[in-house]
């Protein structure tokens, strides 16, 4: 009989009280059985350091309350709170979980299957199911648009990956860490693995419960922020390939800066004229 692969997930939570226990239950009740359950609290104050004691003797779980100070920065916060499950973890392989997200019972099986079946794979992202509300759903599917640069890449919570994977990304992104604030560790991880390692694969099924209750909103499609991400997305593309990848003559990046640009001055003198 083939020895499994021992798995780590890893859940990183910041008030997220409601929902963290549906997070956590979701991992527990996996029928993949070689797991380890990792929790990280970002200095919660709602409750949910009450809720993680219910779960001490329970052998599976492991959490973490964070005693640091924190850079008040989500992305950051968000990626520091990851790095510090990933030093403590066990796993082979590992995956992703924000805390008001969670996963269908056969997510964890059909992925380790996946990963078994070819070893050039160091990343996968599933599909996620988003919620729009009680009774509104979207079975997001992998399509990349012909007018994007980008792939499609899935939120941090469709995301897993082996362990040898994740030492390469900290340690080519050592000097990168706390530059591109608007650049969440999710997509690092998808376009490290897309352009710089070649290891990406994009799981077309929808595993992943997903809600955005949260900083995804100061982001709106095509709004000022969005095209701010987009371009530092690029700016960090290029620094973490060394300069491999130059954007001055991809159309995709020339019409984000002028965008950008426009929304910019368009905001500054808005407020200008209020004051």
């Amino acid at each position: 009989m083939a020895v499994k692969s021992f798995v780590s997930i890893l859940i990183i939570n910041y008030n997220n009280a409601k929902f963290l226990n549906r997070s956590i239950l979701s991992c527990l009740n996996q029928t993949y059985k070689n797991i380890e359950i990792l929790v990280f609290d970002d200095k919660s104050v709602d409750g949910s350091k009450n809720l993680l004691k219910k779960y001490d003797k329970n052998k599976k779980i492991k959490y973490f309350i964070n005693k640091s100070n924190k850079l008040n920065v989500s992305a950051l916060d968000a990626k520091n709170s990851y790095y510090n499950l990933i030093n403590k973890c066990k796993g082979e392989i590992i995956f992703l979980l924000d805390s008001d997200d969670y996963f269908k019972k056969n997510k964890v099986f059909k992925i380790i299957k996946k990963f078994n079946s070819d070893k050039k794979i160091n990343f996968i992202q599933d599909m996620p199911v988003i919620k729009l509300n009680k009774h509104k759903k979207v079975l997001k599917k992998n399509k990349n648009s012909p007018l994007s640069f980008w792939p499609y890449l899935a939120p941090e919570s469709c995301i897993s990956f082996r362990k040898k994977f994740i030492k390469k990304f900290m340690k080519a992104n050592r000097l990168l860490e706390n530059k591109y604030p608007d650049v969440w560790l999710g997509f690092r991880l998808g376009i490290f693995s897309y352009y710089i390692e070649n290891s990406f694969h994009s799981f077309n099924e929808n595993l992943t419960i997903y809600k955005s209750y949260g900083e995804s909103k100061k982001y709106p499609l095509f709004g000022k922020n969005w095209f701010k991400r987009r371009l530092c997305s690029y700016k960090y593309l290029n620094s973490v390939s060394l300069g491999k990848y130059s954007f001055v003559f991809n159309l995709d990046y020339i019409i984000t800066k002028i965008i950008f640009v426009i929304l910019k001055n368009f905001s500054f003198n808005e407020k200008k004229n209020s004051i």
